[in-house]
């Protein structure tokens, strides 16, 4: 009789450093998997830890601490599956990132990572020593190899295990989300499939953490590239699959096969799932913000409203004489349709005493952005008072254009502890408010329908700082800006590139002159949900002293 395996993956959502809740989240996975008749449960890279742990796993304690409490797992699992769990590993003075699989009540075997990644968001090299390559080890029939997350991303790891008799590749990960990496995730592990001809489990977290978002999509591979199970994106899940040992060697056995949504329906899903959970995990309820009227507002509260429910979202109008009649009936009418709570709190008064304060210090001089960004500060002030007084966590609302080029108040409408659409191009704002406007989901927790008035969406934006104010008597058209910060920030291109795409040279050197110099409010940004592999902040490193200039 032909041998058979059955193996729980559990794409799950851990919280870094609350190990007991992870390991409480890997026995009931554990439980579920017994149940099922599983052989084994396998837990993504890092699971008891969380990930990315950043240089907290450098602290002795706390890697001794993440060593007990999966010892202790192993204690608590003793008559069922086997487990494969993530979890760091001290092994004399060198530190792993390691895979532990326990088995009978005690720690069976250790993989330990071999290439460790050094890119984008990741600085493992100066975290983790790099480990020989592990050979496989035996779960009941099957001698399983697992290249950890990088290593399967190189061929040596994979081939090395199926030159030593593995029979199935199972590749745990702490990928995180950003637009386009499904498909270069599929293209390596394809590639290592084609190669080794074994079928291959790749096996992600999900859950936001900081700005990053796992988006999981674990996926299965048979020999020759098929895929044959797909899990859903962003969402807990624990998925029974079956192997069978056929003349060819291991085989999958079809199962769920979860939709793939397109790129804007990801990116709208992993700011509900990294805002959501940066406030729970953070030990927030509720969320406050200003709302302006303006599109940028709206998305930010819908996408609030989505993730922990429109009763647990605060909105506050704050408007000053230069706030139009169609803003504030915007704003009414964004609370509205989302079933939030809206405050109006005019700034006026406030204005006038700060004014009155300067007068002697600003006298015979004109009025400038100096009365601009009072206006902003005072909200900001206002705004984290509220936050301050309710235990509310204040969301800012600038995109990546006005993030890039500094066209935001340091102080003032920059304030807040965490940033939804930070990642996200003006130009993508108002895609992602006409998606929102058209679908819902059951992942959603704000109502359906068109919950973004069409004006909102449609009117010039504005900042409302003066009489008559639009964004474009700063900027050029966002179509534009953002074309060129797509070649300036996402793509690297020189001055001399852009303008042989067609861009004028003098707005070019604007925007990269305004791109330069606003490096130091981005230092001082607050976080935001990671969309792309350039986002502000880990992914894009920049001196905030700088005087080097693109002459081309």
């Amino acid at each position: 009789m032909a041998a058979s395996f059955r193996l729980t993956l559990a794409q799950l959502n851990p919280t870094v450093g609350a190990l007991g809740a992870n390991a409480d989240k890997a026995h009931a996975a554990w439980e579920a998997a017994r149940d099922a008749g599983a052989d084994m449960l396998a837990l993504p890279e890092m699971f008891l830890t969380g990930y990315q742990t950043q240089d907290l796993v450098m602290k002795p304690a706390f890697v001794r601490d993440a060593m007990a409490h999966v010892q202790a797992l192993a204690e608590r699992c003793t008559d069922g599956p086997a487990i494969g769990i993530g979890a760091p590993e001290m092994q004399g003075e060198a530190l792993h990132n390691a895979w532990y699989v326990l088995e009978r009540g005690r720690v069976q075997a250790v993989v330990r990572k071999h290439h460790l990644p050094n890119e984008q968001v990741f600085d493992e090299q100066r975290l983790f020593t790099p480990a020989d390559i592990s050979g496989p080890y035996r779960v009941g029939p099957l001698r399983i190899g697992t290249p950890i997350c990088e290593d399967a991303w190189f061929d040596d790891v994979a081939e090395a295990q199926a030159e030593s008799g593995a029979g199935l590749l199972l590749v745990p990960n702490g990928s995180p989300y950003s637009r386009g990496r499904f498909d270069t995730r599929m293209m390596h592990m394809v590639a290592r499939v084609v190669e080794t001809g074994l079928p291959l489990v790749y096996l992600n977290l999900v859950g936001g953490q900081d700005d990053q978002v796992f988006d999981g999509a674990s996926f299965v591979l048979n020999p020759g590239g098929q895929m044959v199970a797909l899990l859903p994106g962003f969402d807990e899940a624990l998925a029974h699959l079956d192997f069978h040992e056929t003349q060819e060697g291991w085989r999958a056995v079809p199962s769920e096969m979860a939709p793939m949504p397109e790129d804007i329906e990801r990116d709208y899903h992993a700011m509900v799932t990294g805002t959501r959970d940066y406030l729970t995990k953070s030990g927030f309820s509720r969320a406050v913000l200003g709302l302006s009227g303006g599109i940028d507002s709206a998305l930010v509260a819908t996408i609030a409203a989505d993730a922990l429910g429109p009763e647990k979202v605060h909105c506050l109008m704050l408007p000053s004489r230069f706030t139009s009649a169609h803003s504030l009936e915007d704003a009414a009418a964004v609370a509205r349709n989302l079933g939030t709570r809206l405050d109006e709190v005019p700034i006026t008064g406030a204005q006038g005493a700060v004014n009155q304060a300067l007068a002697p210090l600003f006298a015979g001089l004109a009025e400038d952005i100096t009365e601009e960004n009072i206006q902003s500060r005072l909200r900001g002030l206002m705004l984290m008072a509220v936050s301050n007084k309710l235990g509310s966590l204040l969301l800012t609302t600038g995109n990546k254009s006005e993030m890039a080029v500094g066209y935001a108040t340091i102080y003032g409408d920059m304030n807040g502890g965490f940033n939804p659409i930070k990642d996200l191009y003006k130009t993508r704002v108002f895609a992602a408010c006409r998606w929102r406007n058209e679908n819902h989901r059951p992942w959603m927790k704000g109502p359906a329908g068109v919950v973004i008035a069409p004006r909102v969406i449609d009117k010039p934006p504005s900042a409302e700082l003066r009489e008559d104010q639009r964004d474009e008597d700063s900027l050029p058209p966002y179509s534009v800006l953002d074309a060129i910060l797509q070649g300036l920030v996402e793509d690297d291109c020189s001055v001399a590139d852009l303008v042989a795409q067609g861009h004028d040279r003098e707005l070019v050197k604007r925007v990269e002159h305004l791109l330069n110099i606003s490096e130091w409010k981005r230092y001082q940004a607050a976080p935001g949900v990671r969309l792309t592999p350039r986002a502000f902040g880990p992914d894009r490193r920049y001196p905030l002293v700088n005087r080097w200039r693109d002459m081309s």
